[in-house]
């Protein structure tokens, strides 16, 4: 029988967080004009490629903040195997990594990240290799239902199907897309995921054709759009953002300087009509397309002739107005994303600011921490906080917030014996060579996992109720940052951490592994059991058999 020597260092030690939490959205007066011009466009797209980086920054910034189409970008993978220039992390972890650049450049860009649950596996010389390890059937499901959810009026591929894409994971993932631009309209198709999504069929499905080193697929005859353009609400081309955006991609090194000027992207058409004026050709983008919405444009031009720079909060009864319209609409896609859309302009205009913060960034089950419940009202509307809900935690407040004036509500918060330790959704499951294994279908396709704790302002705006989420995040003050995030997990009572993950034996010789367990709670009377494997023993040299 082989045996295992196992040796142990004990100590109490914090498992350093490195990913920053984002600060609380706050959107200026320009900002909100946007937004108030988004109201009036109902068109969306889809860009797909297979990693973080591939995306083309320019033009998703082109296509949300200038054409103002909710805009989502999918990246088949996290990005799990390729090079870090920042650090020593690989494979998953540094998947982690990259999956915070994505979201810090769609926050600049606009547009919105998603992924699929394959596994970036490293350089692949074929589509067939790629789609194989990946399980072409798994990953065509994920692509799929992020259309069938996101309901995309065009489709747009980063690159060919064939071996110009200069990867196998980059042609798998035009091929995908283009299975998926069919099997999405397909009722027969991955038929389980109906119970919650429905069929849709995108108009058209084109590739983004690029000029990049000795690989030209462009030409004169391609439809084009100038993507170059200047934006005088933000103060910048689109350029200058793709720039800032792509330059969130740290881990790649791919820190770009800013460009302006016209810059023309090419398409070319793999299924679907193809566009002749417009990438919307043949879309009907305004309210138009939606049944008894016939008086909301009428109302939404009132609202943006109306709006002042210098006084966004008169806009709010106009808004709240709007909101009751839209609200009375029939349920679908269009509604869903125009109220939330109308409810981030209301607590824009309004200035209400909600925060919720602890001083911890680390709890265990059956811990307690302390909370900070704040809110201002600063533009001085009429607004009443009712409750504030958080965990089995509430604050029944009913009052009216004084313009400008900080409320602030302390209570501490216990976290339950059942609260799940916080993981990656992707990461729950033991994964296989080419793909995350996923059991929700719900969860394929987020970026990140939900936040630990949400906290829930249940606030009375004008006369109309609408419930404020925040999540629960640790906030403290660095002498050379400032302010910063962090988020709220829940970690496991202790942390084993083994010198080496593999131990390889050709005979009954014992073999040593050394392992550090790091306490996350004061435990009072500690005891480690180590289990051997069948036709293993464990030994400590302290205690002898385990």
């Amino acid at each position: 029988m082989k045996s295992l020597v196992a040796f142990f260092t004990a100590f109490v030690f914090t498992l350093p967080i490195t990913v920053m939490a984002q600060a609380p959205q706050v959107l200026s007066s320009s900002d909100i004009l946007l937004g108030l011009k988004k109201l009036e466009v109902l068109g969306s797209v889809l860009y797909v490629g297979a990693h973080p980086d591939d995306e083309n920054t320019r033009l998703l910034a082109w296509l949300a903040k200038e054409k103002l189409y909710r805009t989502g970008y999918l990246s088949l993978t996290r990005g799990d195997g390729g090079q870090n220039l920042i650090g020593n992390e690989q494979g998953v972890d540094l998947g982690l990594i990259r999956t915070q650049e994505l979201l810090a450049a769609r926050r600049i860009d606009g547009a919105e990240q998603f992924f699929s649950r394959a596994y970036d596996f490293g350089f692949s010389k074929s589509t067939e290799e790629a789609l194989q390890k990946w399980d072409k059937e798994k990953i065509l499901s994920d692509v799929v239902w992020v259309i069938r959810k996101f309901q995309p009026d065009v489709i747009i591929t980063r690159f060919p199907q064939d071996s110009r894409a200069g990867h196998g994971h980059h042609s798998a993932s035009a091929v995908l897309a283009v299975e998926a631009f069919t099997a999405a309209a397909d009722a027969s198709r991955f038929p389980e995921q109906l119970a919650i999504v429905k069929p849709w069929q995108a108009k058209r499905i084109l590739w983004n054709t690029f000029n990049f080193g000795n690989t030209n697929t462009t030409s004169s005859d391609q439809f084009t759009v100038d993507a170059g353009a200047f934006n005088p609400i933000l103060g910048k081309g689109y350029g200058e953002i793709a720039a800032e955006s792509r330059s969130q991609h740290k881990s790649q090194g791919f820190g770009v300087a800013r460009q302006r000027g016209a810059a023309l992207e090419y398409f070319s058409v793999w299924k679907g009509s193809a566009p002749r004026q417009a990438l919307m050709d043949d879309v009907n983008t305004s309210w138009q397309r939606i049944n008894g919405a016939a008086a909301i444009q009428h109302t939404l031009d009132t609202i943006i002739a109306s709006y002042t720079l210098f006084y966004p909060g008169k806009s709010v009864k106009g808004l709240i107005k709007l909101y009751h319209l839209i609200n009375a609409l029939e349920d679908g896609y269009w509604k869903t994303q125009k109220l939330r859309e109308v409810q981030q302009l209301i607590e824009a205009c309004s200035g209400l600011f909600a925060d919720v913060t602890c001083t911890e960034a680390q709890l265990v089950q059956t811990d307690s921490v302390r909370v900070s419940f704040f809110i201002n009202n600063r533009n001085g509307n009429s607004v009443q906080l009712k409750t504030i809900r958080v965990g089995n935690t509430v604050i029944k407040a009913d009052t009216s917030l004084a313009s400008n004036q900080n409320m602030v509500f302390n209570r501490s918060m216990y976290i339950p014996a059942d609260a799940p330790v916080s993981q990656p959704y992707w990461l729950q499951n033991e994964m296989k060579e080419g793909h995350f294994e996923i059991n929700d279908q719900q969860l394929i396709g987020d970026a990140e996992s939900a936040p630990a704790f949400t906290a829930q302002f249940l606030c009375n705006i004008e006369g109309e109720d609408f419930t404020i989420s925040r999540a629960v995040k640790q906030k403290y003050t660095d002498p050379v940052k400032g302010e910063l995030y962090q988020p709220l997990v829940i970690v496991p009572p202790a942390v084993v951490t083994p010198a080496k993950n593999l131990l390889l034996s050709a005979n009954t010789a014992p073999q040593h592994l050394r392992v550090t367990i790091h306490a996350m709670k004061d435990i009072v009377q500690p005891a480690v059991k180590v289990t051997a494997p069948k036709g293993w023993e464990a030994i400590t040299p302290n205690s002898g058999k385990m």
